[in-house]
């Protein structure tokens, strides 16, 4: 088991070990979910549970980290969670992790939803088949920042590989959202 804070809870998280078994999503597929505002799953469509592995039941209140694959930068989220409770919409390409240790590629829109005070009550993704190109383009960048975030422990990691990847957004002459945008 591993541990995970997430969004101010901690949670239990079975540990799966990765395997090099890719699921490509095909072009008609739409991954939806919901989940409420400290991140755990409300609502899951079958394509989510075809492609994560799990069954609805073992989805629902569970973090939509259960899904976090170990490829994935931190500072990715850390972008994400700062984008989205800011109000605004978020877009990435993420690496997932199945439950029997595959992984699949999205490319995810995340947006909050609001409350009629205009408070945050949740989140709402879609996730499609990202672009070959896209992929192709962010795994050295993404890897870089694992090693990075791995090298140096806690924020000061993060910190760290959130400062390479504005050094390489700023060699493109993008924004994040400029380029995660420009490969669809």
């Amino acid at each position: 088991m591993i541990i995970i804070l997430f969004k101010n809870f901690m949670t239990k998280i079975p540990y799966i070990k990765p395997t090099n078994s890719e699921k490509v999503m095909r072009d008609s597929d739409f991954i939806v979910s919901k989940t409420d505002s400290k991140g755990k799953i409300t609502y899951c469509n079958q394509i989510f549970m075809e492609f994560s592995g799990y069954t609805e039941k073992e989805l629902l209140e569970k973090p939509h980290s259960i899904i976090r694959h170990p490829d994935m930068p931190r500072a990715a989220f850390r972008l994400m969670w700062q984008t989205l409770e800011n109000g605004d919409e978020f877009f990435a390409y993420v690496k997932n992790l199945s439950k029997d240790g595959g992984f699949y590629w999205v490319f995810a829109n995340v947006t909050p939803n609001f409350d009629q005070q205009h408070n945050i009550c949740g989140y709402f993704s879609v996730r499609r088949k990202p672009s070959a190109q896209a992929i192709e383009t962010l795994i050295p960048v993404y890897t870089e920042m694992c090693r990075i975030e791995s090298s140096i422990s806690g924020n000061k990691g993060i910190d760290a590989s959130t400062e390479y990847l504005v050094t390489v957004l700023n060699s493109l002459g993008k924004s994040y959202n400029e380029l995660v945008l420009s490969f669809q």
